[in-house]
């Protein structure tokens, strides 16, 4: 039979018009998304895939909400996070965080404006949500010099007419993050600027169904990609050739090979390099028994964040006792951590409760207990006790919530460092660990 192009284009030839997703099957598309690989993973796990189109609604009515309930005029956007939530297109999205060439403007009344590079307006072409697609809102000094001010009074001047049109003219206008010029620029236009990072933060906090499952097949992805840079590092290591970067770079490759996006830092280390943590990876060769520790950080599929941390031991030796008691100790903190986490238990509770580190590893504990997490690590934030200021997160949990449960376990002047981290759902009656990733048996003293 002859082959035609309209076969050979579909990501997946066996399937009709649309995938399971209810995004086009049409391998040329515009819209980004999982491959066919991903796709047959997730149908083999027996997971169920999200419906695109009614999560972009969910997240466009949820915003929606959040502005008609705090009485603002709009919400504008510059952060890419943001607007991938508010509208799920992207362009050139690490690019963007520091050259802010995009917005979008959502009204109370649900009109969404976005303004992309003018010679990308079809980018979220896609999405019937987004309304108008507009140019102008780079006001970067690299890409308008010394004339940003008279960009930023053109773009102010569209803001204050769409507000006017289909936010009743009022002037509370929340902004999450803004150059300079674009401030004075919607204050002289009479604007009220309000904090728009809270509205953003609390609308993408909770997790609409569809979401929830896009974080699972999120979820699947980025574990069957950890274990393809598990195999690797086991079956190189031991050869003495083979560096943290190499390793590393599995995960990218694999990630990609998935649809998933990017990843946000480069925290994997091996041998004496994890201690202390946030050292990134390099050049260095990961000797035979030797730890090897990571944080994913990893922007996968459907662009949703899976944020997990393992620690292995690679070699033909034991660990040392020392290495086993701070693996336990680690497990201990994020699963009694984790037995607190249900609807309505206030933040403060956990930052006061739970597991408590010895002694000897508080210096060098984490950042956080635990974090939120979406589209990338997310509001709200655990502290330790230590670190609480009052006031800054009086809030309870909600089912739809999905934190990630972090522990460090290293002393100070030390040979290693263990890091270990689940990303959790928040139920209606409890929690459930969206982690399936196994611990590295023989630091558990198997």
């Amino acid at each position: 039979m002859k082959p035609y192009y309209r076969d050979t284009r579909k990501i997946d030839p066996n399937k009709g018009a649309t995938l399971g997703d209810g995004s086009p099957n049409d391998a040329d598309r515009v819209e980004i998304g999982p491959t066919q690989l991903a796709f047959g993973e997730w149908e083999k796990a027996g997971l169920t895939l999200p419906n695109l189109e009614q999560m972009r609604r969910h997240r466009w009515e949820r915003l929606t909400r959040h502005i008609v309930d705090r009485g603002y005029g709009g919400l504008l956007m510059f952060d890419p996070l943001n607007i991938r939530y508010a509208t799920d297109s992207t362009n050139m999205q690490l690019w963007n965080t520091h050259n802010p060439f995009r917005a979008a403007l959502l009204c109370p009344d649900g009109y969404l404006v976005i303004w992309d590079y003018k010679n990308a307006p079809f980018l979220s072409a896609f999405n019937p949500l987004v309304r108008e697609v507009r140019s102008g809102a780079d006001l970067f000094y690299f890409d308008r010099g010394d004339k940003a001010d008279v960009q930023a009074d053109i773009f102010a001047n569209e803001v204050r007419k769409l507000v006017e049109a289909h936010g009743g003219n009022n002037k509370r206008l929340a902004v999450d993050k803004i150059m300079l010029h674009g401030l004075r620029a919607l204050e002289a236009q009479g604007f009220e600027i309000m904090e728009g990072e809270e509205l953003t933060e609390k609308a993408r906090s909770v997790k609409g169904p569809d979401e929830i499952l896009a974080m699972r097949c999120a979820a699947l992805a980025c574990e069957t990609s950890v274990a393809e840079m598990e195999r690797f590092a086991r079956e190189n290591i031991p050869n003495s050739q083979t560096s943290e970067n190499d390793i590393w770079a599995v995960l990218h490759a694999e990630n990609i090979r998935r649809g998933g996006e990017w990843i946000e830092t480069r925290l994997l280390t091996s041998g004496p390099r994890t201690n202390p943590w946030f050292q990134e990876c390099g050049p260095r060769i990961v000797q035979n028994n030797e730890i090897v520790a990571f944080d994913t950080d990893l922007i996968g599929s459907y662009g949703i964040c899976v944020d997990i941390s393992r620690t292995w031991w690679i070699g033909d030796a034991k660990p040392t006792d020392a290495m086993v008691y701070a693996m336990r100790h680690a497990c201990d903190h994020i699963s009694q951590n984790m037995e607190m986490l249900k609807p309505g238990v206030m933040i403060e509770e956990l930052v006061m409760n739970g597991h408590r580190l010895d002694a000897r590893f508080d210096k060098w504990k984490y950042g956080c207990k635990m974090h939120g997490v979406g589209l990338c690590d997310e509001w709200p934030l655990v502290i330790y006790e230590d670190q609480m200021v009052k006031g800054a997160f009086d809030y309870a949990l909600e089912p739809g919530m999905v934190l990630c449960v972090e522990a460090l376990v290293a002393e100070d002047g030390g040979d290693f460092s263990i890091k270990l981290e689940d990303q959790v759902l928040i139920t209606e009656t409890g929690y459930e660990n969206l982690t399936k990733y196994p611990f590295d048996e023989q630091l558990m003293g198997a």
